[in-house]
């Protein structure tokens, strides 16, 4: 009998039909080198799950998530019970502003917003030579993003 891990390897290791090249290529690899890409993976995966837990962390003000654990402690009666959120925390939920006057986001709502801050790489007619970065104006949300991040205007 076949155990899983087994199942899933020949499954990655069975010919591909003739139009996927990139099956093809799958279906050629040692085992040894589809271990390392697993090991690889599962690596990057762990890296970003850090990076996401850091951001959450410093980005906690502007998300859903209660910034004033002391006061939702304070309000435990008991272990066993259901965690009660902070006043801080209930005030962000049904006003949808955070303290600052800004709206709450979800981390990646959060994100989102992020993406749309661009920095371009310009040339002129005048000096082709000198290309130029320029960086668009961050929005209120996005400036309050990066200040809790910790990153300059130029970053």
């Amino acid at each position: 009998m076949q155990d899983a891990t087994q199942t899933r390897r020949q499954a990655w290791l069975r010919p591909a039909p003739p139009a996927g090249i990139c099956g093809r290529f799958t279906a050629h690899l040692a085992e040894k080198e589809l271990q390392a890409r697993c090991y690889y993976l599962k690596r990057l995966c762990m890296l970003a799950y850090y990076l996401e837990w850091h951001m959450r962390q410093r980005l906690a003000p502007m998300l859903y998530d209660d910034t004033d654990k002391d006061a939702a402690e304070a309000q435990h009666s008991s272990v066993v019970a259901k965690a009660p959120r902070s006043p801080a925390a209930v005030t962000k939920q049904t006003t949808g502003r955070t303290e600052d006057g800004l709206p709450v986001h979800s981390f990646r709502t959060l994100l989102d917003d992020l993406a749309t801050l661009t920095r371009n790489t310009l040339v002129t007619a005048v000096a082709s030579e000198q290309p130029f970065t320029l960086t668009a104006r961050p929005t209120p949300i996005q400036q309050k993003a990066r200040d809790l991040l910790g990153l300059s205007r130029t970053q």
